[in-house]
């Protein structure tokens, strides 16, 4: 009999997987898993738990938000064992999810584990950790993790609008040095983000629209600090339609970046919160794990889905 270890936060989102567990285990079950579940009890149990254990199992399923999604991950990258992963999305955004087209309904997403088949896609390391598709520095990045659980779970995306609206007028600007291969970008920022994903913030198309989770290079967009009211109201606009190309923003793709500020950067990984750090070396592990996607080309799917939505 084939094992698999289900860990699962009963919080995430609006705690939606309770009505769907016995479910969701069941689906596993028919298909010749003996399952082990897991509820999470704290941040970074999910991290242990698989850290601990994954070697036991043939399989390995999460569901949660980003944050758990990211515990997983950095475990079995830390693990470096290649067990295939599957994910059933219960938090507020679920952009992994969305770029990889995974269904939002829960008991769908518990059958993709069981009817589909793993792709590999890539994993960015952030110094010595990992995250799953973006890294982020500056403005609006603490949204995410400081948003209250309460708010997330009562107005969903719609909690991370209001609560980024606080902060658009105290967005600080970091002067930064941004190395890709032979190219130095020295420039003043009020964001940055790393990613790999065709959806960041619930929104599609702000890494733009030619996104391969599989193809070893991440997409960097960099937003220069705006010098006048009215440079900052354009920077939003372009920002909104997606017009990464503009003056207002920096954009490249890479396999690997690095970040060199003489003040602290804040930054968030998938989310979550990822320490204030000056001296950042960011690379794209290719292919480096194994995650359960629908059967018929769905990470193909998802990503042309992805760029025609943007368009």
């Amino acid at each position: 009999m084939k094992k698999m270890l289900f860990a699962f936060n009963p919080h995430s989102g609006k705690g939606l997987i309770r009505q769907h567990l016995l479910e969701i285990v069941d689906i596993f079950t028919k298909d010749g898993y003996e399952v082990t579940v897991h509820p999470t009890q704290a941040r970074n149990d999910a991290y242990e738990k698989v850290c601990s254990r994954c070697g036991d199992f043939d399989a390995v399923v999460c569901s949660g938000g980003d944050g758990t999604l990211n515990e997983t991950i950095k475990a079995l990258m830390k693990s470096e064992k290649k067990i295939p992963l599957g994910y059933i999305p219960s938090g507020t955004m679920n952009d992994f999810a969305s770029s990889i087209g995974i269904p939002k309904d829960m008991p769908a997403a518990a059958s993709v584990v069981v009817k589909g088949e793993p792709v590999s896609v890539d994993i960015g390391s952030f110094n010595d950790e990992y995250f799953t598709y973006i890294a982020a520095f500056g403005a609006f990045t603490d949204v995410s993790y400081e948003t209250p659980q309460q708010m997330k779970n009562m107005f969903g995306s719609l909690a991370y609008i209001m609560e980024g609206m606080k902060r658009l007028n105290t967005a600080k600007s970091y002067h930064v040095k941004v190395i890709n291969g032979d190219e130095v970008i020295e420039d003043d920022f009020i964001f940055g983000m790393t990613s790999n994903s065709t959806s960041v913030g619930g929104f599609k198309g702000l890494s733009g629209t030619e996104v391969k989770l599989d193809d070893g290079v991440f997409e960097v967009v960099l937003i220069r600090t705006p010098k006048s009211l009215a440079e900052f109201q354009q920077t939003i606009n372009a920002f909104l339609r997606r017009e990464i190309d503009s003056k207002y923003f920096v954009s490249f793709k890479t396999k690997q970046v690095e970040f060199h500020s003489e003040d602290d950067l804040p930054w968030t990984l998938d989310g979550e919160y990822g320490g204030n750090c000056r001296n950042v070396v960011i690379k794209n592990n290719c292919r480096a794990i194994d995650i359960f996607t629908p059967h018929m080309g769905g990470l193909e799917a998802a990503l042309y889905s992805g760029a025609a939505e943007a368009e």
